[in-house]
Parts: C-alpha cells; sequence; structure tokens
C-alpha cells in the first residue's frame, strides 16, 4: 500500500507536510544547531519519533493477539547527531517501559516485536541503535 505524503518548503528553513490519507498536518524547523529556530520538530526528530512510535505500535499489535495488557506501555528516544562532517543520525538510544508484572514470555515476545518494527529494520546499520527495556 502506497501513502503520499505532500510536503512544501513554507521559508525561515520551515516545511509543511500534509498525510494524505488523512489530510494530517504537520510542521518541521531545522534545530537551532543547524540555522533553524528549533520551534518544531526537526526532520531528523521525526526519524526518532517514526522510531519510537513504530516500536510500541509493533509491541501493541503483537500484546493485542496475544491478550497482554498493553496501556501502560512508554519510549523514549533520545538522538544524537554527528559531530564531524557529513551531518546525519550517529545514534538513537531507546528506552521502553513496559509494566514489571509481564512474564518471561511476555517479555521475550513484547522485545522482539519491538527490534523487529519496519522503521528499526530500514534504518542504516551505521546508526547506533541501543534498547534498553526497563519492566517498572
Amino acid at each position: 500500500m502506497a501513502v503520499r505524503v505532500e510536503i512544501a518548503y513554507e521559508g525561515s528553513l520551515r516545511c509543511g507536510a500534509v498525510h494524505g490519507p488523512s489530510g494530517t498536518r504537520i510542521e518541521t524547523d531545522a534545530p537551532t544547531d543547524n540555522m533553524g529556530k528549533g520551534e518544531r520538530f526537526s526532520p531528523t526528530d521525526l526519524v526518532a519519533t517514526a522510531l519510537g512510535s513504530c516500536m510500541l505500535t509493533t509491541m501493541a499489535i503483537v500484546a493485542e493477539r496475544n491478550g497482554i495488557p498493553f496501556d501502560q506501555a512508554r519510549v523514549s528516544v533520545e538522538k544524537h547527531m554527528t559531530t564531524a562532517p557529513p551531518r546525519k543520525i550517529a545514534e538513537l538510544t531507546t528506552v521502553i517501559e513496559l509494566p514489571a508484572s509481564f512474564t518471561p514470555e511476555q517479555r521475550t515476545k513484547l522485545e522482539h516485536a519491538a527490534k523487529a518494527c519496519p522503521v528499526h529494520k530500514s534504518l542504516d546499520h551505521d546508526v547506533a541503535m541501543p534498547i534498553e527495556f526497563r519492566y517498572v
């Protein structure tokens, strides 16, 4: 299934994007360390967001299929850019918090699902992607 996203440059290092199927609109801004105002998600922030939300969504699909309650799951992703050219994402450090009540079998299923999400599989191997699972 193809999904079209229409993106227009709006000046001042900002872009507006419209999700074709839903009409939802988002804006991006260049980060402050790269000539922008940092008032919106940067394009690379969206990559970090895509990774974290894809992991949670993929885990939620597995949880739903297996009757695992998933309403308390959370993820945080910390993005680190390279310090030397070329400018690119160097590392996406992910911390996933899940309920401590999950059984070892449930934990294994969900951890595997997170690592198998499409965004994780799509990112270049040059991007370090350490994942920590915390059961709280």
